[in-house]
């Protein structure tokens, strides 16, 4: 209900912000009327909300009150006849402004890098996309450095967690915490869902877990690391589940896909395609779900701040932080239950696939 109720207040934002540019472009006044205060700070809530969900080619801790991003560059990496790269604080280069390299030009335009002349000039098609071409991107963005550094966490987390249990098998220092999380993936997940087969894929369920729940809670952390919420993460995600359900199937799940038992033979043809549809349904669901919710919080949390500066009356300095610790809150059960869902669902697709049918066989008994 909460989230329903903030969407609602972004989609009146963003409607007001357009109606009023759209005021200015049909007024027929020879100069244009500027925005109210209102309309601006809506603007500039939009703004923030976007960057906010966009990968960067910067890390930027804060803001200060005169609008200088506090934080450190990143390296970029382009291919281009040639790999180039720099670092993301060249003169210009996040103001998108043109940036020299090796005699050619290139401009930052939205987030991405594409080729320009001298000027910096960047033509927009009918739909308001870049014409200019579009370089091979390869730098080490916000998002990917967080993928990094939660990956070499897990590692060394791990990696020590083991060897704490080679001195005693009572858990110690993170492993405290950790046991429980692993024994729960072991019991109310994958057993349940894979059966006595589940020993094979529990490197990968744990991985999957872990790597999910700490992005999450990460993407709780006030810098803008929304790495769950890019689809392009959830996607590969997906994929890695679907290759392993894909190469791990037995014969008796393609046998129901391609030639479905005790189905009639004209039904089987008609089943076929629906059946290889679904193959492709499940990972779709995986990258749609966790990508859909994880963005919708942070878009949720954000408006409610906003929604502060719009109003600015004491029943919105009131009722919005209110609204913001309790959505807050209720996404840090999200962060878990997503990693949750996301593990589950991934078990439960591979247990499909390794599933045994011996009871048909015994069918006619």
């Amino acid at each position: 209900m909460f989230k329903k109720f903030a969407v609602l207040f972004y989609s009146i934002f963003v409607l007001n912000l357009v109606s009023a540019q759209h005021g200015e472009a049909t007024t027929g006044e020879a100069p244009a009327q500027e925005l109210s205060e209102k309309d601006k700070v809506t603007k500039e809530n939009k703004e923030f909300i976007d960057h906010h969900l966009l990968d960067a080619h910067d890390f930027t801790l804060m803001v200060d009150k005169d609008g200088h991003h506090i934080g450190f560059p990143l390296p970029v990496i382009f291919y281009d006849n040639g790999f180039h790269s720099f670092m993301s604080n060249k003169e210009g280069f996040m103001h998108g402004e043109p940036t020299e390299v090796d005699g050619a030009y290139y401009v930052l335009h939205h987030e991405k890098i594409y080729k320009t002349d001298e000027k910096g000039t960047i033509t927009l098609d009918k739909d308001h996309h870049p014409t200019q071409e579009k370089v091979l991107d390869l730098s080490i963005t916000k998002s990917v450095l967080v993928i990094i550094f939660v990956a070499v966490f897990m590692f060394v987390l791990f990696v020590g967690m083991a060897k704490s249990y080679k001195k005693s098998a009572v858990p110690t220092g993170a492993a405290r915490f950790l046991e429980p999380l692993v024994i729960f993936v072991r019991d109310e997940i994958a057993l349940p869902n894979i059966g006595h087969k589940y020993k094979r894929f529990m490197g990968y369920l744990l991985t999957v877990f872990f790597f999910i729940l700490f992005l999450n809670v990460l993407g709780l952390m006030p810098f803008g690391i929304n790495v769950t919420g890019n689809i392009t993460m959830t996607f590969f995600l997906a994929i890695l589940t679907y290759l392993i359900t894909t190469f791990s199937a037995n014969k008796d799940y393609w046998k129901h896909i391609f030639w479905m038992p005790g189905v009639p033979v004209p039904m089987k043809f008609i089943m076929l395609p629906i059946e290889l549809l679904g193959t492709i349904t499940k990972p779709f669901a995986l990258m749609i779900r966790l990508f859909a919710n994880m963005t919708a919080g942070h878009i949720v949390v954000m408006t409610l701040i906003g929604s502060i500066y719009i109003f600015k009356n004491w029943i919105a300095g009131v009722a919005f932080p209110f609204l913001t610790l309790v959505i807050y809150l209720l996404e840090v059960l999200v962060a878990f239950l997503q990693a949750y869902i996301f593990t589950m669902l991934s078990a439960l697709f591979i247990g499909m696939a390794v599933e045994e049918h011996e009871h048909e066989h015994h069918a006619a008994h």
